[in-house]
């Protein structure tokens, strides 16, 4: 092989490897680089620190090591689209989806700021890619079915509970055109509308507040706080910490104003919560 074809193959190669990859730092939207690269070294480092233990416990302990952050609402609105992340700052989805890919760096026995932004994309976008804001899994039945499709996690809401399935069509971002900056561009606004077909009688299960006491919920299970809001599934997010057999929310409270976990047993919560309709539950696949 000639010197220019070997030096083709390697341009090959060398093409592949960085279309696999990630974003990287540079197309990564940071609150600080400096501090919030070192959070997620110092995160990761604590709790692989306490050695090897179930993916369930390990959103636990990520969870917990959060609790006190600030809430702060719209950190990923702005544009361009990047991958967006702020340490010192979360509201109830990214809360969820940094403990997430916090848990599946070490999951993939890795502990690197890196390998969280290669997760966190992951999770947060459509393929596990950012394509611009259409590509952002808005709607988290959406980011249920495209992240179950490639292996990342499991709705367990039949399994574990006595589930009440719901129809609904979702179309509450393009009902509520001016509610979303980003969707004063009619080519952006246009994909979020074809997405929305998709969602037309969407199908889901969720369990409602007078059947919590039977589920089996479990320390570290991902929960999506269902709505009856017109056109939208679900309202808030967090995760299931135990007190006894009395699971409670470890959440990003705007109420609170940060991370906390709620004094309130997940039911009373439920039930204090008027446009709330019920839970669904999602685990990381093993």
């Amino acid at each position: 092989m000639t010197i220019l074809r070997h030096f083709a193959l390697f341009i090959i190669i060398l093409t592949a490897i960085a279309s696999s990859k990630a974003v990287m730092p540079g197309q990564t939207r940071f609150n600080n680089e400096a501090t919030d690269t070192a959070a997620i070294t110092l995160i990761l480092d604590s709790v692989a620190a306490k050695g090897a233990m179930p993916a369930n416990e390990r959103i636990s302990q990520f969870g917990r090591l959060l609790v006190g952050t600030p809430y702060v609402e719209g950190s990923m609105e702005a544009t361009p689209e990047m991958l967006t992340v702020n340490m010192e700052g979360l509201d109830c989805t990214t809360f969820v989806e940094t403990v997430m890919a916090l848990t599946m760096t070490l999951e993939s026995e890795r502990n690197s700021w890196m390998d969280f932004l290669y997760n966190l994309e992951k999770i947060r976008y459509r393929g596990g890619r950012v394509n611009g804001y259409g590509s952002r899994l808005h709607y988290i039945s959406d980011w249920i079915v495209d992240n179950a499709h490639r292996g990342n996690i499991e709705d367990v809401t039949a399994a574990v509970g006595f589930p009440t399935y719901t129809v609904k069509t979702l179309d509450f971002m393009s009902s509520n055109r001016s509610s979303y900056p980003a969707l004063a561009d009619d080519e952006t606004y246009q994909i979020i509308k074809n997405m929305e077909v998709g969602y037309r009688s969407h199908r889901y299960p969720e369990i409602k507040q007078q059947d919590l006491k039977k589920a089996r919920l479990r320390e570290g299970d991902i929960v999506a706080i269902t709505t009856n809001v017109k056109g939208l599934d679900v309202q808030h997010m967090g995760i299931i910490v135990m007190d006894g057999d009395t699971p409670h929310l470890l959440h990003a409270s705007s109420k609170a104003g940060k991370v906390i976990i709620d004094p309130l047993p997940l039911s009373e919560y439920l039930r204090k919560n008027r446009s709330a309709s019920g839970i669904r539950i999602i685990r990381l696949k093993d």
